[in-house]
């Protein structure tokens, strides 16, 4: 594969990730100012509704696909001894990974709770 389409890629993904990441926000802000919950139970009751799960693991997805392609392309483009550059990579990756799994972990246990 080409430069160019890993950048016409990387472009691609900034893009349609930043999108979805503002329409979310949107969609958040609209709900809080227009149905703001009470309390931890309304909360948690807006949460665990099925559309706002998907939404909210698909808004953190985009936004750690988002973070990871923007400092890959930094620390591809700044940091050239390869040893320190596959170095700050790997951890950056096993910390957007770490974050995943933790944003993952509170969903399914806020899903549980709401049981």
């Amino acid at each position: 594969m080409s430069r160019r389409a890993s950048g016409l890629r990387a472009w691609f993904l900034q893009r349609a990730s930043a999108l979805y990441l503002m329409l979310f926000i949107l969609y958040v802000l609209q709900h809080l100012v227009f149905h703001a919950p009470a309390d931890f139970a309304a909360w948690q009751g807006w949460v665990v509704h099925p559309m706002v799960s998907l939404g909210l693991l698909l808004f953190f997805a985009s936004l750690l696909l988002h973070a990871w392609v923007g400092i890959r392309d930094v620390i591809i483009d700044y940091v050239h001894p390869t040893a320190i550059r596959v170095s700050l990579l790997t951890l950056i990756g096993f910390v957007l990974v770490g974050c995943g799994l933790w944003v993952l972990q509170i969903i399914i246990l806020a899903q549980l709770a709401g049981q």
